[in-house]
């Protein structure tokens, strides 16, 4: 299910595709609905009925590019949709527009650039996207402007457990939400898969509203910078060493009660967990948790490599103990 949901595209404001692909899954296992964002809200009947209100979220979008211009010699001229640093484009292959056409992100040669561009990462103004037309004429014929361009990768297993593709921010989150959905629950619970997080949580903002949870536990990925060389905090988190459950990050500083829950039902059961040892990034509990009345807050995350690329990186053994703390965490929230 995982490599079905990173080959599809879906970044924000396009996640028609990722939305069916997740009805399909869902549609016999719970009652749902898809607010006018596009987010879908599922209802999901347990054995019982919680003391409070429980949602469960992860978003739909990844990453990407819409293209915004093309000049008369027909390369295209792009933006990214989220935060994309510009030096992970170059020279990475991209699918633009609804007939998926193939193009390369392109600059200049480095034997062309001056000392000071040798220096300097470039922005995405100095950027141009080759899908091999000679004029505009040409290029209009394929793409038109507002198309989404997508990094065209392939899911690859690597070593000993470890898996790279696109969008595993957060169709991660996706996946184990699918599972539970699928599954046997001991409480009523709701889940939110989210649009538009990539840009602002924009959708979440609107599914808090609607559902006015008590308690919202966000499903997500995190960067970990575990690379040779970096040691210490630096290394923010690790994979491997099981899901992250955060204290704080640049939108939320997240509930105390349930950051401890977190570690004492991950040490009850032994499982691995550990925190971020930097407060940066932001999810969709940003939102969740000022909308409305408020909410109280959990984010739990995988750690990824190389996250907001084409070639993102996380370790199975950290879903497996993720999707194993989800299940020992669920019946205890409410009380």
């Amino acid at each position: 299910m995982l490599k079905e949901l990173c080959l599809i595209n879906g970044t924000s404001g396009d996640e028609g595709k990722v939305r069916d692909y997740i009805i399909n899954q869902i549609k016999d296992y719970c009652e749902y609905s898809v607010d006018n964002m596009g987010s879908i809200i599922a209802y999901k009947k347990g054995k019982k009925a919680p003391k409070q209100k429980i949602s469960i979220n992860a978003h739909m979008d990844e990453v990407g590019f819409i293209v915004t211009g093309i000049t008369d010699d027909g390369y295209l001229r792009f933006t990214s949709v989220g935060g994309i640093d510009s030096r992970v484009c170059l020279d990475r292959i991209v699918t633009v527009g609804k007939k998926a056409v193939k193009g390369v992100i392109g600059d200049k040669a480095f034997h062309l650039l001056s000392s000071d561009e040798k220096d300097s990462c470039p922005s995405f103004d100095d950027l141009l996207i080759d899908i091999g037309a000679t004029s505009k004429d040409e290029a209009e014929q394929y793409v038109s402007l507002g198309d989404f361009a997508y990094f065209y990768s392939d899911y690859v297993e690597l070593g000993n457990g470890y898996i790279k593709a696109k969008a595993l921010d957060d169709r991660i989150g996706c996946m184990l939400m699918i599972e539970l959905i699928k599954s046997e629950l001991e409480y009523d619970t709701v889940f939110c898969f989210n649009v538009q997080e990539e840009v602002g949580l924009r959708g979440s903002k609107c599914t808090s509203y609607a559902v006015d949870a008590d308690i919202a536990i966000v499903l997500e990925s995190t960067t970990a910078g575990d690379l040779d060389g970096v040691s210490g905090a630096d290394r923010v988190c690790v994979l491997g060493d099981g899901p992250v459950i955060s204290f704080m990050d640049n939108r939320t500083i997240y509930d105390r009660e349930l950051f401890e829950l977190g570690f004492a039902v991950a040490k009850e059961n032994n499982i691995p967990a550990q925190t971020k040892t930097a407060v940066a990034g932001g999810n969709d509990a940003g939102a969740i948790q000022t909308s409305g009345d408020g909410a109280r807050v959990m984010a739990i995350s995988l750690p990824t490599r190389y996250i907001h690329s084409g070639a993102s990186v996380v370790k199975t053994s950290d879903i497996d103990d993720t999707r194993r703390l989800l299940k020992a965490l669920l019946p205890k929230l409410t009380d």
